[in-house]
Order: structure tokens, then sequence, then C-alpha cells
């Protein structure tokens, strides 16, 4: 099931017909009151979210989602005609896992929720992993129990933070190229959305405090996690 948070009653039928055409069981709420009835039933695959709505905005029902120790880990595509990087930073900071503005293609918004449907689904189906800690510095991320703790407090991450951690923490010291992490932590490569690598990257710094200084940028190529001083 997806629900599909927008107030404007066209653009919520749209999306919910492009999604059912494809497969997918959807149900439309026009605010924050009638999704959080929803939620009361049932538990989403994936939340389609619009930041402006007539209750609450977007941005306080993620933190409330990300806040609820059942719903914290179903992925969130913010959807929304706030187009400035600080709007799409804010949103997620929020914790949201990917964020599409209008308007949109029905196929690049399909496409979207394709990646992070796959992305979410290991975390959610897979059989109990073996044991595995990876350590960097202060950085402590415990697969198994998916958590992440830096300078010893913990740090709530969203699915792509968490994946773009881990495949800083599997690969320390080594020059990890744009196209790479695109296809790893983003399953494309298509490097037109590379600059979402860079915002990940700036909201992951800022979640592990002083530790994130570890991820160093290696001009023209991509990141790499280092104890060298300064970017390349």
């Amino acid at each position: 099931m997806i629900y599909i948070v927008e107030d404007d009653a066209s653009i919520r039928e749209l999306e919910r017909y492009a999604l059912q055409t494809n497969g997918y069981e959807a149900t439309g709420c026009e605010d924050g009151a009638s999704f959080w009835a929803a939620m009361r039933g049932t538990l989403p695959e994936l939340v389609i979210l619009d930041v402006m709505l007539p209750d609450e905005d977007g941005y306080q029902i993620l933190a409330k989602l990300r806040a609820d120790p059942a719903a914290r880990t179903v992925p969130v595509i913010m959807v929304t005609a706030k187009t400035s990087e600080i709007d799409v930073v804010k949103g997620l900071d929020y914790g949201a896992d990917d964020y599409l503005c209008k308007p949109f293609g029905i196929m690049e918004f399909i496409s979207r929720v394709k990646a992070v449907l796959r992305r979410a689904a290991p975390a959610a189906t897979a059989a109990q992993p073996a044991p595995q800690t990876l350590r960097f510095g202060t950085i402590v991320l415990d697969d198994v129990a998916r958590t992440v703790r830096a300078d010893g407090a913990p740090v709530e991450l969203t699915f792509k933070e968490y994946a773009l951690l881990h495949l800083f923490l599997e690969h320390p010291e080594q020059v990890l190229a744009r196209e790479r992490i695109m296809k790893e932590v983003w399953d494309t490569d298509d490097l037109l959305e590379s600059r979402t690598i860079d915002m990940h990257v700036r909201t992951l710094r800022q979640k592990l405090g002083a530790a994130g200084e570890a991820i160093r940028t290696v001009r023209k190529v991509g990141y790499k996690l280092s104890t060298e001083g300064a970017d390349e």
C-alpha cells in the first residue's frame, strides 16, 4: 500500500492512477488528519508526501513519522513545488528518502517510486544477517540492529544516508567515484542526478557531527572516508 498525501485533488488522482496502472495499491489522503487516520489502519510500504497541506505541513508529518518506532523506517518521497536547494536539504534533514519537484513527468515519478521501494525492500524483507559492525574513528555502524553512533551518540539516518555511510565504511581511505556512488546507493547511472549525492553527503556530515569531517571531497571525482586533514 502506498499513501499519497496531497491536497490538490487533480494531482492526487493523477499520482494514484499512475501508481495503480503500474501495479501498486494506492490510497489518497487530502490532509494530515486523513493520513494519520489511514496510518492507524494499515502501515504503508511508501508515503508520497506533499509539503504544503491545509493542516500539518509535510515536514511536520515527516518528523512525526521518523519519531514513531513503528513507522520510522517507512520510506517517504517528498513531492512539492518548493524547488530551492534549502527546501530540498530541509526535506532530507527531516528524513525524506527522495525529493521530487513539481512539475514532474509521470515516468520520472514511477521511476523514483520503484527506486525507493527497491532500496527499502532489503531492510524490510531480508533474513537476519550475520552480526557485522563497521567502524571508522568514532563512527560505529551495527548492520544487524541498523543503528549508527558517532562519538558515542546515536545518529538517526534515512535509508539513503545509511546506505551511503555503509558504502563509505566498507571502503575506508578509498576514493569512490560519483558514478559508483550513484549506482550502488541510487541504483542509477544517471549523473544528471549527481547533485543528490552532494546534498546527502552534506546532511550526513551534519548528522555525524565532528566525525562527519572524515568524509572528504575529492574534487572532480567523488568522495572518500579518510583520516586525512583536508579535502583534495
